[in-house]
């Protein structure tokens, strides 16, 4: 497989989505309102973890533009719980891609105490072929949810996917702190914001 002309799509999706879910911001900062996006980023999947998920899942190469969908992935990053939900029901909205799967990860949370929202996109590139769709991974959460989520990354990664089961315990145990964090939080979301609004009138 040519890796540099396979991945060139999925580049150029994550290049535009994240353009598009930005601009989603920039049009709450032009209204001055709150904005449920914190911030957005994006990356197109490492090879080895493309060739190394495959091979855990027993998927052909040949298949993996169908069976992978997070080789293109955003993440869209949000202040409070609340917010996750009014970001999915905008992209339920738009006509630019197909939403083909949600997985609500924090109504029913991973084992792990993994907390977030996915929703699986078909996107249209553009190439010089033609139109070619392809899937893309959208993960909306909290800035706690997303705290989380980056440092049992890099445990998984440090303990090739085996962490030791105290460091497992732990992990559930900031799980749930986040949590509570995130629902103490949304409990003054209101006096939050009206603070924020007085803040950027200010320096404006």
């Amino acid at each position: 497989m040519n890796w540099e002309i396979f991945l060139a799509p999925y580049t150029q999706a994550v290049d535009e989505l994240k353009i598009k879910l930005k601009g989603m911001r920039k049009q709450f900062d032009y209204e001055s309102r709150h904005s449920p996006i914190e911030f957005v980023t994006g990356r197109v999947k490492p090879i080895s973890s493309i060739i190394e998920k495959a091979k855990r899942r027993g998927i052909a190469m040949a298949n993996v533009e169908e069976e992978i969908q997070d080789i293109a992935g955003l993440r869209v990053v949000c202040p409070f719980v609340g917010d996750i939900y009014e970001v999915v029901d905008m992209l339920r909205l738009r006509k630019d891609f197909t939403i083909v799967e949600e997985k609500d990860y924090i109504e029913k949370n991973k084992e792990s105490g993994y907390r977030s929202f996915h929703v699986i996109i078909s996107y249209p590139v553009e190439t010089i072929y033609g139109e070619k769709r392809l899937l893309a991974e959208i993960q909306i959460r909290t800035l706690a949810m997303n705290f989380w989520a980056i440092n049992e990354h890099s445990l998984n990664y440090k303990y090739s996917g085996q962490i030791p089961f105290e460091i497992k315990q732990r992990l559930k145990n900031a799980s749930e702190a986040a949590f509570r964090l995130d629902e103490e939080m949304s409990k003054i979301r209101q006096e939050i914001r009206e603070a924020q609004e007085v803040f950027r009138r200010k320096k404006d």
